[in-house]
């Protein structure tokens, strides 16, 4: 029997308006699973929600009267020890995966990293939580309704809602088991990814497993991305404004936002718990919830018992109307290439969340319900911190297969951000290369002036992923000068004969050849790009502008560069 302590005992958590810290375990293990010097995950430490098996410790779907000790790793948890990781224990949830805020477990309510007072999300509350605190690398959730994305977006850090089957759910408590998605929290895209890689297995006993065609190409340049043609957010200023935002964002990575029609995909949501969809959350669980349903707390208890009032007739028509509903939704990937939403609309209290737990727990659904019922696949990344001070996330949606298509984009997006990780006070990493996502060509580019690195325009750079290689000179055979009535202040390069020019300093920057044309579409003539000869002898593209435009322009060459020249004006203006 592997050793163990039990974190929280059932009884032990009263109501409280605000969450407790250690509520996030439910099992801490009294030394680390696992953990081989070698593999693709050596170095990280993860933990499982308390509905994923792991050998010798008890699974206990937060419901101690449910608990049971099994004698083999959950599928996913032995894929991730094999390929090094190492497993820290045992996390906290709503109770059977059943509710998306975090406050319905006897083992007390997991309080939001930011601010206590405020719900974690859920279902997935503890994984989410040690996430965010740096307490581990990465954590396995589960989501049928949005539990992988939710606690995400609240918390700060990148859920992956993976296609269903690709990860197996063999050794899981499932909660809709057709629907249902192990998940992945990380503080970063990349080690979501990685994980993702690593963990992915058709898995012949896992009854929903598949084997998918993956999609490996980066999205192209000038994506487009659907913004709904409705949203609610209930009452929630901080959350409406991030959004917008976020939007605008996305935009300055090359994407163009189209309004889809969002009522299917709000109509097949809604058919999750209103409609005898439900049913399969009971047939989950049946045999158990019939001897025990007083140890169900509520509204779990409610919930799953309303799928007993369903017949098989009624599951059909619902599966039907669900189909129907996916049809008319599968229309919007015509117009674009991926969905974007808020991850959640709302952050709500846990005192509010107590008081209203059915309303406010749809309301966190909002924009997640309908993905796995459709067969999308989706990523949460952090997009802002709001004007309260609590994160904010977006979720980015594709069909089935998109995987790590949509971690390419969310990873670009999220290091646009210049968040820190999770709640920590750490700063985001480099980029990283992703599993399975081709190398995207690139080119270089030499930056003279308003470009430079903390200078006015950079940010056309960084938001197009370009990276600084290296900072050097042209070929002794330019001239420099400061354009006359340029906002924000612009020089002009001008290549001149030999012996008449001076070398002049520049940046090197590399950029995505996908994202090349929407960055040179951008310059303003008398500006343009041509051939720049460098002092080592290369040629790269670069800055350079049309002669007839420097009659009258101060020659500042002598100064050797635009940082030199804009340091001896504000010495001037001293």
């Amino acid at each position: 029997m592997m050793v163990h302590e039990q974190a929280a005992r059932a009884g032990d958590a009263s109501p409280r308006l605000e969450g407790r810290a250690g509520a996030a375990w439910i099992t801490r293990l009294a030394a680390p699973l696992g953990g081989a010097g070698s593999g693709p995950l050596a170095g990280l430490r993860f933990a499982a929600k308390d509905n994923i098996d792991v050998a010798g410790v008890p699974t206990t779907a937060a419901c101690p009267a449910f608990a049971r000790t099994p004698a083999a790793h959950a599928h996913v948890v032995q894929r991730l020890l094999d390929a090094g990781a190492a497993l820290l224990g045992k996390t906290n949830l709503d109770q059977f995966a059943c509710g998306l805020n975090g406050t319905r477990s006897p083992y007390g309510a997991v309080p939001n990293s930011f601010d206590p007072r405020y719900v974690s999300g859920g279902s997935s509350s503890g994984s989410a939580y040690v996430v965010a605190t740096a307490q581990a690398d990465f954590a396995l959730g589960t989501d049928t309704a949005g539990s992988g994305r939710v606690p995400a977006g609240l918390n700060n850090i990148v859920g992956i809602k993976p296609s269903r089957g690709l990860l197996s759910a063999r050794g899981v408590v499932p909660a809709a088991q057709s629907v249902d998605c192990v998940s992945i929290f990380a503080r970063t895209v990349a080690v979501a990814a990685r994980v993702l890689h690593a963990a992915m297995d058709c898995d012949p006993e896992d009854p929903y497993g598949r084997s998918l065609a993956m999609e490996t190409r980066p999205l192209a340049a000038g994506f487009r991305f659907g913004v709904p043609s409705t949203l609610n957010f209930f009452g929630d200023a901080p959350s409406q404004a991030a959004f917008d935002s976020a939007i605008a964002q996305l935009c300055a990575l090359g994407g163009e936002p189209i309004e889809i029609d969002y009522a299917p995909l709000a109509q097949a949501a809604a058919l999750l718990y209103d409609s005898a969809l439900v049913a399969e959350r009971y047939a989950a669980v049946r045999e158990f919830f019939d001897a025990h349903e007083a140890e169900v707390v509520e509204p779990v208890r409610g919930i799953l018992a309303k799928g007993r009032d369903y017949s098989a007739a009624d599951f059909v028509e619902a599966r039907t109307k669900l189909l129907a509903l996916g049809q008319r939704a599968a229309a919007m990937w015509n117009d674009i290439d991926v969905l974007l939403v808020p991850t959640a609309p709302a952050h709500y209290t846990i005192e509010a969340m107590q008081a209203d737990p059915v309303a406010l727990n749809r309301n966190l659904g909002e924009y997640t319900n309908f993905v796995n019922l459709l067969d999308y696949a989706a990523i949460s990344v952090p997009a802002s911190l709001r004007s309260d001070g609590l994160p904010f996330g977006i979720t980015l949606i594709g069909r089935a297969g998109s995987d790590f298509q949509l971690a390419e984009l969310g990873q670009r997006f999220h290091h646009a951000t210049g968040l820190p990780l999770g709640a920590t006070r750490e700063p985001l990493p480099p980029m990283q290369a992703l599993p399975l996502i081709a190398a995207a060509p690139t080119v270089q580019v030499a930056v003279v002036g308003a470009h430079l690195s903390g200078m006015p325009l950079n940010g056309q750079l960084t938001e197009r992923s370009a990276r600084l290689v290296s900072a050097t000179h042209t070929a002794p055979d330019y001239r420099l000068y400061a354009l006359p009535g340029t906002v924000p202040p612009k020089p002009g390069l001008l290549r001149v004969a030999a012996g008449e020019g001076t070398a002049i300093e520049v940046e090197i920057w590399e950029m995505p050849l996908a994202h090349y044309g929407s960055f040179v579409a951008l310059i303003p003539a008398p500006l343009g790009i041509g051939s720049l000869a460098l002092a080592d002898g290369r040629s790269v593209q670069g800055f350079l502008c049309e002669p007839l435009a420097l009659a009258g322009a101060e020659d500042i060459s002598s100064l050797g560069g635009w940082r030199a020249y804009i340091a001896s004006r504000s010495a001037a203006a001293t």
